[in-house]
């Protein structure tokens, strides 16, 4: 009764969240007019390009696919999917790759560098970074073993950046459940989008500054996370001492670190996820729960799901038809002084 409950749960979550996203009858359709055939005219091996330098990257080195698909995320929930991470600082603008969730952190630049010089030689000016960061988080996650999703695209690159939207919009590892949901929501997306989007940690390396309060002083009572699994906790002190070691890398789904698969909840359900953003989607909520068991044990649904939750994620706030600009350099605004 409890499973048939729990299915019944995450039904009535999914039904609207799939139609939410079946525009014109298609569910790769972006909102504001952003769709996958953008390019299909004006620079038709623009997929292409990107997928091979992709390719090449994440064959180079596995974690860069979890840092490609992270770069895509902290875009999107600061000002919308606009490419405003990639911008340096200059004159005019503070950079967000200075934000804490990002300082010492966030990478891939170089790649998408790369990307850009082959689509500038290939198509100059019409190719823009956001779509660039949309498409390398689609194909670094295919790469590794997830799935295939259409990527709408049509945005356009900002002329801003903001340092405090990427301090204060962006999920940090230490946040409530509430919190969280709060900064989900704010941006059109719901329950189903927040877990399945978490489960992205099926893949990549955290670091010791992210999780060590729960092995130390989750509540500030000296004692660690009684939701973290004891023997998990203690191999986790030996990399991650009470002070120093802040940079050192822990996978977040240490079963298969380096392959798309629905480890990551599994984890959770046996209290070794690594993160407190984590293990709260078990411990915090029915709701949340009811999805984290959903997806532990139908890897299939997670990947219909997760799709479906980048998609939206990628229609967010999205700058389109005369607004912004296609950047030259990812780095700078084409009128850089």
């Amino acid at each position: 009764m409890a499973t048939s409950m729990g299915c019944l749960l995450v039904l009535s979550l999914v039904s609207p969240l799939l139609l939410a996203g079946a525009v014109h009858g298609n569910p790769w359709y972006g909102g504001g007019g952003l769709f996958p055939q953008f390019y299909d005219h004006s620079c038709p091996k623009a997929k292409e390009i990107v997928h091979s330098i992709v390719a090449q990257a994440v064959a180079q080195e596995t974690r860069m696919a979890a840092s490609l698909v992270r770069l895509h995320f902290h875009d999107c929930f600061v000002k919308g999917c606009d490419a405003s991470v990639l911008l340096d600082n200059s004159s005019s603008i503070v950079s967000e790759k200075g934000s804490n969730p990002n300082r010492n952190s966030i990478r891939g630049f170089e790649v998408v560098d790369q990307i850009k010089v082959a689509l500038e030689t290939a198509c100059p000016g019409v190719v823009s970074c956001a779509d660039i960061l949309a498409l390398a988080a689609r194909d670094s996650t295919i790469l590794v073993g997830g799935p295939f999703w259409e990527v709408p695209l049509g945005r356009r690159d900002s002329l801003g950046a903001s340092i405090q939207g990427s301090n204060n919009d962006i999920p940090a590892p230490n946040n409530t459940l509430p919190t969280i949901i709060t900064k989900f929501k704010r941006l059109g997306l719901n329950i189903v989008d927040v877990v399945a989007l978490s489960g992205a940690h099926t893949i990549g390396l955290s670091r010791c500054t992210s999780f060590r309060q729960r092995l130390y002083n989750q509540s500030g009572n000296g004692m660690a996370d009684n939701t973290l699994d004891v023997s998990y906790a203690a191999q986790l002190r030996q990399g991650c001492p009470r002070s120093g070691g802040d940079d050192n890398l822990f996978p977040l789904d240490f079963v298969t670190p380096a392959k798309f698969d629905n480890l990551y909840f599994k984890n959770i359900l046996a209290g070794k996820g690594l993160l407190s953003s984590d293990e709260v989607l078990l411990t915090k909520s029915a709701e949340t729960a009811a999805l984290v068991k959903a997806y532990a044990d139908d890897v299939g649904l997670f990947f219909q799901h997760f799709a479906q939750s980048m998609v939206n994620m990628g229609n967010i706030s999205p700058l389109v038809g005369a607004q912004g600009e296609i950047r030259k350099n990812c780095r700078r605004l084409n009128n850089f002084h």
